[in-house]
């Protein structure tokens, strides 16, 4: 008989589990925490959508669309391609669903985007994003709140320490327009010394020369004129009131004027968290605001601002070890105690307290498995046949006398006196004893 051969994960996909599942739940956990402080609303969108909702808001020349875009046709024809990131398909749904009505909109998402890209640390195909936008709001305090919501968030996560906020204006229009004309003139006088890419960047998107990692380019990067001349009287107030919020919500920032956005729809404020302590991978969270994208798309001129961070990257950041989910185990001495030790687990969980049972194996073997997994307290169970009636006897024991808690065991205790009617024979606030409780027959 042939051998069959087990299917290998895809390249550039992850199977994340255990302590790495952790960190990664960790890390939604705490945003879900934080964008409910700034009353975000979650929303849902899907995870593919018409090709040309990237393409005409990333850009046809962008790397992303050019290269990295996972595109297929589907049995109708219509080319469709897996979400590389979440705004494009947020504005979409701006448009398409009505929510004109609802602005100033504060949205926040989380799930799984694509991108066909070398796998390398921190870089994946499937990858995960977190990401919150306000649309509909042309005021510098929507990026204030942008920004200080991310800056929370690293707090939170407790990787602030670091990571530095880097600020940039790409002023109005008006500001761009002058600004893009400067750069190219100063660029055509280098084109031969510029890289290949950069000189296919000059004819399709040159301020993305700005931030290009090739030494041959860097000089001339450098040496490039810089926004701040080109600034409007309103571009200008428009950065110093976003400075402003933020040394009132003591963010820290410094100031990188040469950090661009390529793509004409983005507007003002532009802006990376950025650390040393991911290798290459340095960029933790970036946006900006892009007041040109919803009309771009078709619908009316509405201004926007958002952020999007990898969720990966985030968790690869934790450096302190996070710790197991504390549940309590349920522990049938016999066979013959596994129907009760049912009855008493779904009364515990309708108590919101975690518990777990395993499926086979005598006392002591359920006990091991408890242990291994992390288990703060056990309940041996055991039915016995009494004068008063009770037909079952459960004690309450901690597994490990640093991580029991007085509060667990008296929350268990608790449940089970109010689900079950059950009576205590030891003294409740003894930390150390294991109380016995007897389970009488009333169901």
């Amino acid at each position: 008989m042939a051998r069959i051969e087990t299917p290998k994960r895809i390249r550039g996909t992850q199977d994340i589990f255990g302590d790495e599942q952790r960190r990664f739940a960790h890390v939604l956990d705490t945003f879900e925490r934080v964008r409910r402080l700034y009353c975000f609303q979650r929303l849902e969108i899907p995870i593919f959508e018409a090709t040309g909702v990237f393409a005409r808001s990333m850009g046809e020349t962008s790397d992303v669309v050019s290269k990295e875009m996972y595109t297929f046709e589907d049995r109708g024809g219509d080319s469709l391609t897996l979400r590389p990131e979440f705004t494009a398909g947020i504005a979409r749904a701006y448009i398409t669903e009505g929510w004109q009505q609802y602005a100033p909109l504060k949205l926040a998402a989380a799930g799984p985007v694509f991108r066909y890209e070398r796998p390398q640390k921190g870089r994946f195909r499937q990858f995960h994003q977190i990401d919150a936008e306000i649309i509909g709001a042309a005021e510098p305090a929507a990026d204030v709140e942008l920004l200080v919501l991310a800056d929370q968030l690293l707090h939170e996560l407790g990787i602030a320490e670091g990571v530095t906020l880097q600020l940039n204006t790409l002023g109005d229009a008006e500001t761009r327009d002058a600004w893009r004309t400067a750069l190219v003139a100063h660029f055509e006088g280098h084109r031969d010394a510029l890289s290949e890419d950069s000189q296919v960047r000059l004819d399709k998107n040159p301020m993305r020369i700005l931030d290009s990692k090739d030494p041959r380019d860097r000089p001339i990067a450098d040496s490039a004129p810089g926004i701040d001349e080109f600034l409007t009287t309103e571009a200008s107030e428009f950065f110093e009131a976003v400075k402003d919020g933020l040394h009132a919500a003591d963010v820290d920032f410094v100031r990188n004027d040469r950090l661009v956005r390529g793509l004409d729809y983005y507007r003002h404020t532009a802006f990376e968290f950025v650390t040393d302590r991911l290798g290459a991978q340095g960029t933790v969270l970036a946006g900006g605001r892009y007041d040109g994208l919803i009309g771009s798309l078709g619908g009316p001129e509405t201004p926007g601002v958002g952020w999007a961070a990898g969720v990966e990257r985030l968790a690869m950041l934790l450096e302190h070890e996070l710790d197991k989910p504390i549940f309590v185990a349920v522990i049938p001495e016999r066979k013959s105690d596994e129907l009760l030790c049912v009855r008493l687990i779904a009364a515990l969980r309708r108590h919101d307290v975690a518990a777990s049972m395993a499926y086979k194996g005598k006392a002591a073997r359920h006990f091991e498995i408890a242990k291994k997994l992390g288990a703060a307290v056990t309940i041996n169970v055991s039915t016995i046949t009494a004068a008063e009636g009770s037909v079952g006897e459960i004690k309450v024991r901690p597994v490990d006398l640093v991580r029991e808690t007085r509060e667990l065991r008296d929350k268990v205790i608790a449940a089970l006196a109010v689900e079950l009617d059950v009576k205590s024979h030891l003294q409740s606030g003894d930390l150390i004893g294991a109380p016995t409780l007897y389970l009488s027959e009333r169901q």
